[in-house]
């Protein structure tokens, strides 16, 4: 993908938006097995230099997926990206010339003064939790920055491939769908925008497809359907996403697009609303402004939860967990290795699961062991997802801009575990100990539930992929607050009567 072509006098963030606008994008193909689009022009959106002196992080919780050891590779030239959020802080970047070693200018997506293994495999997607502490906390201050910014512009996008989501099981909503499906399509909008539903309904009698297709000819080759595996591996695909629902529908489009996410625009059709913030009845006067004349994007934090297995030892009798992690470890003798990472938008929750008893829980910080829990769960969640299952657990409400990381415990067996919140810059590690009598669960935004047997752990830190929400023009922290007012009766009471005034005597 070319560079847009940039002047030295455009140092402003308008500026950086517009030479976004003109990229060139990847061409929408009918087999996107033979896209041209390569994975590193938009996987790696920041890059990050490791300092082998370093040891902040835990060497176990740097192992790539594939390989044992991360490659020593010669400085690499910087590739665009197709994610417009990291296009807008690689522009920032360049219009503010950092000097080297600071603020985003340091970040290069391989690890220094690691030895090449012999059977070494090809770079793997680097994490935010390999950041050293400095790393992490310029990538998570660029984004509020940009975030801060965008607030206050409209953001005018080249809108051609739409993406629709909806619950494909709930027959109102599939006829909405139908409904701006069709809108889009109509020979009446100034562009002809190729529009992307979920695979499922194209046999759906409710949506019709094959009806919608005879109304006009032209709607031919423009009516096209995703499924979850187009969303992973070509979500540059789509240049705005559009959601019928409710809040689980916006957080499973977070679930799809697990790097890359399309600005989503969200109707309100479901039962509370705190992500949605559009009425379906005005969705034409909405998106024709959406596209005419751009949108207001706000950037919400998303977590990076990884899971790491404990690796076998040959001849252990006792292993503990909190020296592990803590401790020193030699290079060739790893303690954990890592099997997969989520990016999620609510939180990470680690509970008992179909366990009677209690689990025990330890929760690190960084470098540090910060307490052992026996409780029903812990639950490590984003700003966004404080009204969640994080309100519940008795945690506190957040403002979704705060840089935050909220944990709370689930039914503590104690009664001095208090809800804390920690900045977003710290990498927290829950895990199960190994005398622990039961092994404990794991999930992700309500999905992909896994087992974490005694030595298993999670990592979680702040992900390089916010969410990118499409928010009305207003004042954003009073919306915020009038949602927790109007969906949770946030401090609703009768108001108190006033003293009269004594009669004379």
């Amino acid at each position: 993908m070319a560079e847009p072509e940039k002047n030295d006098a455009d140092n402003d963030l308008g500026l950086s938006i517009a030479a976004l606008i003109e990229r060139p994008r990847p061409a929408h193909q009918e087999s996107y097995d033979e896209s041209s689009t390569s994975e590193s022009e938009y996987q790696h959106a920041l890059e990050v230099i490791f300092d082998a002196e370093n040891l902040h992080r835990r060497k176990s919780s740097m192992n790539g997926l594939d390989a044992p050891k991360l490659t020593r590779k010669k400085e690499q030239k910087r590739t665009d990206t197709a994610c417009f959020v990291h296009q807008l802080l690689e522009n920032e970047r360049k219009a503010k010339k950092a000097a080297k070693n600071g603020g985003l200018n340091d970040i290069a997506e391989y690890r220094k003064g690691d030895k090449e293994g012999e059977d070494s495999a090809q770079d793997t997607e680097n994490h935010s939790r390999l950041l050293t502490k400095k790393q992490l906390s310029d990538m998570t201050w660029g984004v509020r920055e940009l975030s801060k910014k965008l607030g206050s512009l409209r953001l005018k996008l080249k809108v051609k491939a739409v993406f629709i989501l909806t619950k494909a099981h709930d027959e109102d909503l599939i006829g909405y769908t139908r409904e701006i499906t069709g809108w889009l399509l109509s020979k009446e909008r100034a562009t002809p925008y190729i529009v992307y539903v979920q695979d499922i309904l194209e046999r759906n009698h409710k949506f019709d497809a094959a009806g919608l297709l005879k109304q006009d000819p032209s709607y031919e080759g423009r009516l096209k359907y995703w499924n979850s595996e187009l969303c992973e591996r070509h979500p540059q695909t789509f240049d705005f996403a559009i959601s019928l629902g409710g809040d689980g529908t916006v957080l499973y489009a977070s679930w799809l697009f697990q790097r890359i996410v399309p600005p989503v625009l969200s109707f309100a059709l479901g039962s509370l609303g705190f992500l949605t913030k559009f009425d379906f009845e005005e969705y034409q006067e909405t998106l024709t402004t959406a596209f005419l004349e751009g949108v207001t994007v706000s950037l919400r934090l998303r977590f990076e939860g990884t899971i790491m297995r404990s690796s076998k030892r040959i001849g252990d009798t006792k292993r503990d967990l909190v020296e592990e992690l803590i401790g020193e470890e030699c290079d060739n003798n790893h303690t954990h290795k890592p099997e997969r990472t989520h990016n999620i938008l609510n939180e990470v929750v680690v509970d008992r699961g179909p366990n009677a008893t209690m689990s025990s829980i330890e929760i690190f910080g960084d470098d540090e062991h910060f307490t052992t829990v026996q409780a029903d769960g812990v639950c490590v969640a984003t700003p966004t997802g404080s009204t969640a299952y994080n309100l519940a657990a008795g945690g506190s409400l957040c403002h979704p801009e705060n840089p935050v990381i909220l944990v709370s415990a689930i039914c503590a067996h104690t009664l001095s575990f208090r809800p804390i919140i920690l900045p977003d810059t710290i990498v927290l590690r829950i895990g199960v100990p190994y005398d622990a009598r039961t092994s404990s669960w794991a999930s992700f935004d309500g999905r992909e539930r896994v087992e974490l047997c005694p030595g298993d752990y999670v990592t979680i830190s702040a992900s390089r992929y916010p969410f990118a929400n499409v928010m009305p023009q207003g004042r954003r922290s009073e919306d915020w607050v009038k949602s927790i007012s109007r969906t949770l009766q946030w401090n609703s009471r009768q108001r108190q009567k006033s003293f009269k005034e004594w009669a004379d005597q």
